[in-house]
């Protein structure tokens, strides 16, 4: 007989994707980090209704698990910590989310909101083999199917595991490689306030490397020698190669046409006000960008220069 919790709580961070986006799917290397200042928080408790419930607050969502449909990114994250369990019936609780990470934005609110989920319920059916971040990436990964259709596995592993990584998307298993920063790097995130779908995003970029594969093939080929040399340009603490070749890498999104009007405006004032590079962050076509700057002088000045360009939150971050 199961022992539960009678209160458990899991937390996930919102991630940032530095190099790589879009061409990762391909097989191509990617570097992301979390933001661990926002995140996604799911509470499981012991409820007396001889029922389970999802409530998300945030989502203005109150229901019933058992009477969600098989596509709902959250019961799918519940459903699939119980199949492991060896669960056919879920236990008599309320799992409650609320996430700061903006959605649809490309920050891994989604894949943070999912592994939330996973951890509390492993926590609340005292499983901690399910806890572990190799599980939690894997079944979130899964859920990353109804998000993305497509995903490449980038964000489910920065949630779970929650510090910089080095991904290669690759058969029969990816490879995921945590690592050092050799000098702080401090970014301001800006959200344009355009909604995207990374979905529709990925499936656009699929359709248009089908019809012109040579075209794309180099396209993703560029991104991920950029990411090469970005990841010794981290390791060696060069902080300035870094920023080129941020502003490098968007050049190579925009050919991909993943880029859009508001992204480019907040890039383009990010740079003019002194950033050592920017670009977009994510599946692109609206959500955030990345400016790195040198020191929190720079830090103000950018912040206030995509203020004024249309910005509609910001927020900054230091990797280290």
């Amino acid at each position: 007989m199961i022992e539960f919790n009678p209160v458990s709580e899991a937390s996930a961070p919102g991630k940032i994707i530095l190099f790589g986006e879009h061409a990762v799917v391909y097989g191509r290397p990617a570097i992301a980090a979390p933001v661990s200042q926002i995140r996604a928080i799911a509470t499981v408790t012991h409820s007396s209704s001889n029922n389970c419930y999802l409530v998300a607050p945030d989502l203005n969502r109150h229901d019933r698990l058992q009477d969600l449909p098989d596509d709902d990114a959250l019961a799918r994250a519940a459903w699939l910590v119980l199949g492991v369990a060896g669960l056919t019936q879920p236990p008599d609780v309320t799992i409650r989310v609320r996430s700061q990470i903006p959605i649809a934005s490309g920050m891994g609110s989604g894949a943070a909101i999912a592994a939330a989920i996973i951890r509390a319920l492993a926590q609340h059916l005292n499983r901690p083999d399910l806890q572990t971040n190799e599980q939690v990436s894997a079944l979130t990964y899964e859920v990353e199917k109804i998000h993305h259709g497509t995903p490449s596995g980038i964000d489910n592993t920065v949630v779970a595991y929650e510090q910089p990584i080095w991904f290669v998307r690759q058969s029969p298993k990816n490879l995921i490689e945590p690592f050092k920063v050799a000098a702080p790097l401090r970014f301001v995130v800006a959200d344009t306030g355009v909604r995207s779908s990374t979905k529709v995003a990925v499936g656009d970029v699929r359709r248009q490397y089908n019809q012109q594969p040579a075209k794309f093939a180099r396209i993703f080929d560029e991104c991920g020698r950029i990411a090469q040399v970005a990841r010794q340009a981290i390791k060696a603490g060069n902080v300035e190669k870094v920023g080129q070749l941020m502003t490098d890498n968007h050049a190579w999104l925009q050919k991909m046409t993943v880029s859009s009007p508001e992204l480019d405006k907040l890039v383009d004032a990010a740079l003019q006000a002194g950033a050592l590079g920017a670009k977009l962050s994510g599946a692109g076509r609206g959500g955030n960008m990345l400016a790195l700057v040198a020191d929190e002088a720079m830090e103000r000045q950018v912040s206030t220069a995509l203020q004024q360009a249309g910005a509609t939150n910001i927020l900054t971050t230091i990797l280290k």
